[in-house]
Formats: structure tokens, sequence, C-alpha cells
């Protein structure tokens, strides 16, 4: 049976973003910290050895794979900072034609560096996927 490896763990998200090489990286990951922090309003948690994710849901596909997730996070990596954001929401794309120098992938979106993106995009991006995957995974109330 198939194993998610990328899970929540306990490990520290100050200390991850303390070890990182690069000046430049670790002062940009402690930026978007910040900013995931506020935007979301979730304490940021670690996700497998690099991830930083904010909140989190479960899913269920049609095949019976399930598993959590985060809703949002990043990950200061040694070429680029990738940036989690959902795919399936129309807005996506167009937001991202306003946010400045980046590549995407699937449900990533890549940058060099804070300094080559618009941040109230940014902000944007991330509440419109907090916002999308509560709505498409409600979690049960406590």
């Amino acid at each position: 049976m198939y194993e998610l490896k990328t899970k929540q763990t306990d490990n520290s998200v100050i200390e991850f973003i303390e070890n990182v090489d690069n000046p430049k990286k670790r002062e940009d990951a402690f930026r978007l910290l910040d900013i995931f922090t506020e935007t979301t309003g979730y304490e940021a948690k670690m996700w497998g050895p690099s991830i930083i994710g904010f909140g989190s849901y479960h899913y269920v596909y049609k095949t019976g794979h399930e598993g959590d997730a985060p809703l949002v996070g990043f990950s200061p990596r040694k070429a680029k900072i990738s940036l989690y954001f959902t795919t399936g929401d129309s807005e996506r794309e167009q937001l991202l034609e306003r946010f400045g120098k980046h590549t995407s992938g699937k449900s990533c979106v890549y940058i060099t560096k804070v300094a080559d993106i618009d941040v109230d995009v940014l902000k944007e991006l991330i509440q419109q996927t907090v916002t999308f995957l509560e709505e498409l995974y409600p979690t049960e109330s406590e």
C-alpha cells in the first residue's frame, strides 16, 4: 500500500530555516514565514523534511487514495524557493499574471527571491488557495 512521504512532523520550522545555507534565501524564508502566517492565521508546521506548511486538509481521491496535506506552504530549496498553492481554481492563473518573475509546475510556483514578486499578489494567492481548499474539503467542527 502507498505510504505518503510528506507528513506533518514536530520538527522546528525556525531550526529548519536557520539551517538554510544561503543567507539571502534564509532571509527570504523568514520573510515568507511572516507573510504566510499573517495571511493564513495558521501556525507554521514542518511537512516532511523540507516543506513549511500552514493549515491542513484531508483529501480522498476517487481511487480511494487519501491523505493529509498543508493548505499552502513553501520550501527554500537550493535552486529556487517552491511555493505550494492549489490547482483547479481559475483565479490562480489570473493572479500569476500579476505575480512577478516566476515559473510554475503543477501545484508549485518557483521564485528565485521575494524581491522578484509582488507580495500583495502572493497574499492573494495564499488566501485564494486557503479559501478554495477549505470550501472543497470542509473540516468537521469539533
